[in-house]
C-alpha cells in the first residue's frame, strides 16, 4: 500500500511539474523591421511580454501599464498580473510601449500593432481573434481607451478594462503630465477634444470594466465616471467600481485595502461574457 501511495505521489508531482512548465512566457520585439512611426528617442524600443496559460480558453488581454506617458510601472500594472489571468485560462500580453514625447502616434501605433500581433498569432497561441481585450492603468488607461474608441479592424479590442484611467485631455480634468507628454505643452484644442475619450464613445465602443478610488488626487475620478456615463448613454455594457479609498496607482498590490474584493469583481465580470 505504501508503495502505491509513493508511486501516486511521484506521478502527481511529475504531472504538476509538466503543468507548471506548460505555462510559458516569452518576449517579442514589436517592430522587428523598425517602427512605422519613429520616436525622438532611438533607444526607446517597444516589446511585448507574452504569458501563456497551461490551458488556454481562447481569450487574450493586452495590458498597458501606466506612468504618465513618461515611464512605465511594468510590475504592479503589468507582468505581475500574468498569474491572475493565466489561472483563468487567459493569455496575458504586457506591452512595453514607447514614450510619446509630444508625438501621440508613437504609443498609439505601438498599442495598435500589439493588438494586431495578438490576432496574427491567434492560431499559434490557441486564441479566439474575436475575444481579445485591452487593459490599462492611469495613462495606460488613456492609451487603452484610445484604442477602444479610435481603432478599427484588427486593432479594435473586444472589451476594455480600465484602472483609475486618464480619460480626458481637457484642461481642469486631465492629468496634466499625461496631457503634456502625449500632446505636447502647446497642444491644439482639436487634439484635446479628439483624445478626450469620453467624447469619442459610440454604440460600437467595446464593453468596459472600470475601477478607481474616490480619494484619487492624482487623476480626478470624474475621468472614469464620465467615461462610464457616456458608455451607459450609448447602450454599451459597462461596470463601474468606485472604492472608498486607495488613492492612485495601486495596481495589483495586495496592500490596497479593497484588493480581494476588486479581484473577485474583475474575475466575475470576465466570466460573465
Amino acid at each position: 500500500m505504501h508503495y502505491f501511495k509513493h508511486l501516486f505521489l511521484c506521478f502527481f508531482f511529475v504531472f504538476m511539474g509538466l503543468e507548471a512548465h506548460s505555462q510559458r512566457s516569452f518576449e517579442l520585439n514589436l517592430w522587428p523591421q523598425g517602427p512605422r512611426v519613429k520616436s525622438s528617442d532611438a533607444t526607446d524600443t517597444a516589446k511585448v511580454y507574452v504569458f501563456q496559460p497551461a490551458k488556454p480558453n481562447g481569450r487574450a488581454i493586452l495590458i498597458c501599464p501606466g506612468g504618465g506617458y513618461g515611464m512605465l510601472a511594468m510590475g504592479k500594472e503589468g507582468t505581475d498580473w500574468a498569474p491572475f489571468f493565466n489561472n483563468m485560462g487567459i493569455t496575458a500580453v504586457v506591452l512595453k510601449y514607447r514614450m510619446p514625447r509630444g508625438k501621440k502616434e508613437v504609443p498609439i501605433g505601438d498599442a495598435e500593432e500589439a493588438m494586431k500581433l495578438i490576432r496574427r498569432n491567434a492560431r499559434n497561441w490557441s486564441l479566439n481573434p474575436n475575444d481579445v481585450g485591452i487593459m490599462g492603468f492611469s495613462a495606460g488607461g488613456h492609451l487603452a481607451s484610445t484604442i477602444a474608441t479610435h481603432s478599427k479592424g484588427e486593432a479594435k479590442p473586444n472589451f476594455q478594462i480600465l484602472f483609475y484611467p486618464v480619460i480626458t485631455m481637457m484642461p481642469g480634468y486631465t492629468h496634466q503630465g499625461s496631457h503634456d507628454n502625449l500632446l505636447g505643452r502647446g497642444s491644439h484644442k482639436k487634439d484635446e477634444r479628439d483624445y478626450s475619450n469620453d467624447m469619442q464613445v459610440t454604440r460600437v465602443t467595446p464593453r468596459a470594466w472600470i475601477a478607481l478610488s474616490d480619494d484619487d488626487h492624482v487623476v480626478v475620478p470624474a475621468n472614469g465616471v464620465n467615461y462610464y456615463t457616456e458608455l451607459y448613454r450609448h447602450d454599451v455594457p459597462a461596470s463601474l467600481h468606485v472604492y472608498p479609498s486607495g488613492g492612485h496607482g495601486w495596481g495589483i498590490l495586495p496592500g490596497f485595502r479593497f484588493h480581494n474584493q476588486m479581484m473577485l469583481e474583475l474575475e466575475s465580470w470576465l466570466r460573465s461574457f
